[in-house]
């Protein structure tokens, strides 16, 4: 099993970059067919989900936009429970169907609010679309339409993912051992 430190913190693999690729390609087949002969937007939440979003965007057959809103509930390793807007939006989104694009849903704070958002901006439909969910922790009643991978609440970097703005470049998903 592969191991990395940053900034004196020891993190183990638990999600291998091929399962990654394979999972991707799967939710992208489930979306192209979910959303056939519709256009879609999706919404990137930066910073975390962009390798994601890039990746599943990639392989995306339909017609298809691509944005991205950066959000912030988090401070070092843990969530503030306050999500503070640091991007807004900057287009029209009123009507179309959305597909959020998320790294990891933790507590659901910052999808909360972005599904309110989208509610006001009157869209038609809006799906979430996640890397990672613990659901052992998620705190808000919201429908994850697409999960790459279900995870214990263990602290964890990688695939666009970090610690203290480190790491986001590993190709796997690991977890803090210590």
């Amino acid at each position: 099993m592969k191991k990395t430190e940053i900034l004196g913190k020891k993190f183990e693999e638990i999600i291998p970059s091929s399962e990654i690729d394979e999972r991707i390609r799967d939710l992208a087949s489930e979306i192209n067919r979910d959303y056939a002969g519709r256009e879609v937007i999706f919404i990137g939440i930066l910073n975390g989900a962009f390798l994601f979003a890039a990746d599943l965007f990639r392989n995306i057959t339909l017609k298809a936009r691509i944005t991205f809103v950066k959000l912030a509930s988090y401070e070092g390793t843990s969530t503030t429970g306050t999500v503070k807007e640091l991007i807004g939006w900057n287009e029209d989104i009123r009507g179309a169907d959305v597909i959020v694009v998320e790294d990891i849903v933790d507590t659901g704070t910052t999808l909360e609010r972005i599904v309110d958002e989208l509610k006001i901006r009157k869209v038609a439909s809006v799906r979430i679309a996640t890397l990672l969910l613990k659901p052992d922790t998620c705190k808000k009643v919201i429908d994850v339409d697409y999960v790459g991978f279900r995870i214990p609440n263990d602290y964890v970097i990688g695939f666009g993912l970090d610690y203290e703005g480190y790491a986001r470049n590993l190709p796997s998903v690991y977890k803090m051992i210590q």
